[in-house]
């Protein structure tokens, strides 16, 4: 190696040695968490550890003292022996017992992790490329009450929104890098909440350590899991299945509050319901749609075609001085609505968004970065378009 690589790798050694804050988050061992499970997980956990570590112990011990015992410049010759029936027995029947004990410690942990029985609450979790969609589902009370319009349903996005400027490296990095949202969701202490999990693109996985909850979200397949949070706090975690370019760029937070809490939460996102859905009839100005649209954009589409619009060719195409939108709205009510025939990375929108947000956006997209056409959609433009296909 020459002095100048020396030089650098002694550098960078001293900045890691000299920076105790980079290894502020390091940890080897896996959380205990703030659930039951997380708790029989963790200490079903730590007993296959220390089985390990025991075996590792006599196993390399024996070996070691063999090595050092019989070496030949002690004169050990070695022996020359065939089979031997009694260690061959030996050896098998305990790594069996012991996989067996192991085994049916491990079972009555696995039975309670796929009992989804009795559950006070059910959220059904859709990943997306690449953010969450948590929406509570309602019992059969509520939903009458929701036919009659006294309640509304709760649904929303989780994106999110750590700054372009710190993952551009420049600004510092916050504390909760890359594992901060918009929304997050919230669960009820000491409540136990089913999940129901599914994708509506490609594979995700829905991973918070401390719930010790982990479950692949699949196209076309729904999977289960279940979670009982006995300690307030805020819990993260991050999409663990390799989706795209934004893989890293989909945390999960998890906000466990009191009941009492949860109950005047829920409260408040139905109000918000409401109002969201009262936009739909609204009547737009160009400026509130401009400012409504820049908010949403940044929010659902930036993350492939950029916030200065010029996209990332050839996955995720330009949108400033792009035909979409210069050409007729109809085709950009088209594509945003039923995604691309052609470019499956462009997905449909028309399921995931109101429309008043899909006609602030195209509005918008149409009018920024130098497009300047003119063009106002309104949400009822939005309407009458998936009305009359």
């Amino acid at each position: 190696m020459s002095a100048r690589m020396q030089k650098s790798a002694l550098a960078v050694l001293a900045t890691y040695l000299c920076a105790p804050n980079l290894f502020a988050e390091f940890r080897v061992n896996m959380p205990e968490g703030v659930t039951r499970i997380s708790e029989e997980v963790y200490s079903l956990h730590m007993l296959v550890f220390w089985v390990c570590v025991v075996i590792a112990i006599i196993v390399f011990g024996l070996m070691f003292y063999a090595i050092i015992k019989h070496r030949k410049s002690k004169g050990a010759v070695a022996k020359n022996f065939h089979e031997s029936l009694k260690v061959e027995i030996l050896w098998t029947a305990i790594p069996a017992l012991i996989v067996f004990a192991l085994g049916y410690r491990a079972f009555f942990t696995l039975e309670k992790m796929y009992d989804y029985d009795d559950s006070a609450l059910t959220v059904e979790i859709v990943g997306y490329q690449w953010k969450w969609r948590y929406s509570y589902l309602m019992d059969d009370a509520a939903k009458e009450d929701s036919a009659q319009g006294t309640q509304f349903p709760v649904s929303f996005f989780s994106n999110l929104i750590t700054p372009e400027s710190q993952i551009n490296n420049t600004e510092a990095k916050g504390e909760h890098y890359l594992l901060e949202v918009d929304e997050p969701l919230v669960l009820p202490v000491g409540s136990k909440v089913r999940f129901i999990l599914t994708s509506a693109d490609v594979i995700h996985s829905w991973w918070v350590p401390q719930l010790s909850v982990k479950k692949d979200a699949i196209p076309g397949i729904v999977n289960e899991a279940w979670t009982l949070i006995e300690k307030p706090g805020t819990y993260r975690g991050q999409c663990t299945e390799l989706c795209g370019k934004g893989h890293g760029f989909m945390p999960v937070v998890v906000q466990a509050v009191s009941q009492t809490e949860f109950d005047q939460w829920m409260l408040g996102k139905q109000d918000e319901a409401r109002q969201k859905a009262s936009l739909n009839v609204k009547t737009w100005t160009m400026g509130e749609l401009m400012e409504t649209g820049e908010r949403a954009y940044n929010t659902y589409c930036a993350a492939c075609h950029q916030a200065n619009g010029e996209g990332l060719p050839p996955a995720f195409p330009a949108l400033k001085n792009s035909a979409i939108a210069l050409g007729p709205v109809e085709a950009h009510l088209d594509i945003v609505i039923n995604g691309s025939r052609v470019n499956p990375a462009m997905a449909a929108f028309g399921a995931q968004l109101s429309a008043a947000e899909i006609a602030a956006i195209i509005t918008y997209e149409r009018n920024a970065w130098g497009n300047n056409t003119g063009d106002m959609v309104t949400p009822q433009d939005v309407s009458n378009f998936g009305s009359s296909q």
